[in-house]
């Protein structure tokens, strides 16, 4: 596994999207994370094809803290299944990639 993560969910209003990203931030589970303009999600629940506003949150951390965090979203999240995908950062800059780890640094 990549020593380095961005981790994607979404949410159905900014206020949550911010709650989410603050609350990662606050417990260091993640050094950043971005919320981007409202995207529309097409997909299928309970048997249904759905239409929906939703906000993305980015989450920047590294591969040991992966676990907490998703562990944080699914409990901040009020979905009943959120999305929770880790894509591995393969290259970053040095001194970027060195504050993800001091700010994902607990102690």
């Amino acid at each position: 596994m990549a020593d380095y993560l961005t981790v994607l969910t979404t949410t159905d209003t900014p206020e949550k999207a911010e709650a989410l990203a603050r609350g990662a931030v606050e417990a260091r589970l993640a050094a950043c994370a971005q919320i981007s303009q409202p995207v529309t999600s097409v997909y299928r629940w309970e048997g249904a094809i759905e239409t929906s506003a939703e906000w993305q949150v980015l989450f920047k951390t590294t591969a040991a803290r992966y676990e907490e965090l998703e562990a944080h979203i699914r409990e901040a999240h009020d979905y009943e299944t959120p999305e929770v995908i880790a894509t591995p950062v393969t290259n970053g800059s040095e001194d970027y990639l060195t504050w993800v780890v001091t700010e994902t640094t607990i102690g």
